[in-house]
C-alpha cells in the first residue's frame, strides 16, 4: 500500500501512526499571521508594542521604550505615558525620561520636569534642572542656582560609577556644551580677547566634572546678585573642577574688578585651576588696561 505523506511508519514497530510534520504546522501558522496581520492597522500595532514595552517589567525595555518616544510626535496618543513614566520606580528610566522631555516645549512636558525637580535622586533632579534651563524655564534657573550655591546635591550613590558615568557623555557633551556654544552660554565675544570655548569643552567632557561645576559653567554671565557671591564662594570648592569652572566663568565676566579674586587661584594644586586663573587674571588684566586708556582718551 502507497503510505500517504503525511503518515509515519515506525519500522521498529507494528505500529502506524499519522502525525502532521512540524514544518507543515509552523509554515501553516506562519501564513495565517500573515494574513491576520494584513488586516491590523499598522499604527495601532507600533502603539501596542510600545504600550506593552512601557509596562514591561524588565526596566531595560522601559528605558528603551521612553527613548524611543522621543522620535514620535507629542500629538501621538501614548505621549501622555511618557509623562507618566516620570513616576517610574527604576533611576535609569527616569532619566531617559528627561532626555525625551528636554527638547519639548509643550505644557505637559514643562509640567513633567517641574515634578522631576523633586525627585528623591540628586542625578535626575540635575538632569531635570538643565532640561528647564535649556527650556529657558525659570524653575531651572532657579534650581541650577541652588547647585552653584551649595544648596543642592547633584550626585549620590544610588548610581553606579558606570552608569553616572554613561550619563556624562550623554547629557554632557552632547547637549550641554554644543547648547552652550549655539547660545554663547558663560561668553560673550570681546574683540581681541578669546570667548573661552576650549576652557568650557575640556571641563564639560572631563569625566569628573561635578554637578555644581556644570552648573557653574551655564550660570556664568547670569547678571542675577546672588550668583557673584556663590562663583567667589566656589573659588575655594574642594572639588577641582568647581574651582576651575568658577575660575573659567569670572573671567568671563570681563569685570576688572575681579582679578583679585583670582589671584590667590594662580598657587592653586591643581594645574588646570591655576592655568585658568593666570589667563584669567591676564585678561581681566587687559581690559582694565583698556578701560584705563579709554577714560585717558576721553
Amino acid at each position: 500500500m502507497i503510505k500517504s505523506p503525511i503518515e509515519f511508519s515506525d519500522e521498529n514497530s507494528t505500529c502506524r501512526r499519522t502525525v502532521v510534520p512540524r514544518r507543515r504546522a509552523l509554515l501553516f501558522l506562519f501564513a495565517l499571521g500573515s494574513v491576520c496581520g494584513a488586516a491590523e492597522d499598522p499604527q495601532a500595532r507600533c502603539t501596542d508594542i510600545l504600550q506593552r514595552a512601557l509596562s514591561a517589567h524588565n526596566p531595560d525595555t522601559r528605558t528603551q521604550a521612553v527613548i524611543a518616544l522621543s522620535l514620535a510626535s507629542e500629538h501621538n496618543m501614548l505621549w501622555p505615558l511618557l509623562n507618566q513614566m516620570a513616576e517610574d520606580k527604576d533611576v535609569t528610566v527616569r532619566l531617559a525620561v528627561v532626555g525625551s522631555l528636554a527638547e519639548v516645549k509643550s505644557k505637559a512636558a514643562v509640567t513633567a520636569l517641574h515634578h522631576l525637580l523633586e525627585d528623591n535622586v540628586p542625578e535626575v533632579r540635575f538632569a531635570a534642572a538643565k532640561a528647564l534651563w535649556n527650556l529657558h524655564d525659570p524653575e531651572g534657573r532657579k534650581a541650577l542656582l541652588a547647585v552653584v550655591a551649595g544648596d543642592s546635591k547633584t550626585s549620590s550613590g544610588y548610581l553606579s560609577g558606570e552608569m553616572r558615568q554613561a550619563m556624562r557623555m550623554m547629557h554632557t557633551p552632547a547637549t550641554t556644551f554644543l547648547y552652550a556654544v549655539r547660545q554663547g552660554i558663560g561668553f560673550v565675544p570681546v574683540p581681541g580677547l578669546g570667548e573661552g570655548i576650549a576652557s568650557m569643552q575640556a571641563l564639560l567632557t572631563d569625566p569628573g566634572i561635578s554637578g555644581r561645576a556644570t552648573a557653574v559653567l551655564l550660570l556664568g554671565k547670569d547678571k542675577d546678585p546672588q550668583l557673584l557671591p556663590a562663583l567667589e564662594d566656589a573659588l575655594y570648592d574642594k572639588n577641582w573642577t568647581v574651582r576651575a569652572a568658577a575660575v573659567h566663568s569670572i573671567a568671563l565676566r570681563d569685570n576688572a574688578a575681579l582679578k583679585k579674586d583670582l589671584l590667590p587661584l594662580v598657587d592653586d594644586d591643581k594645574e588646570a585651576v591655576r592655568l585658568r586663573a593666570a589667563a584669567g587674571y591676564l585678561r581681566l588684566s587687559a581690559i582694565g588696561s583698556r578701560g584705563v586708556r579709554k577714560a585717558a582718551g576721553k
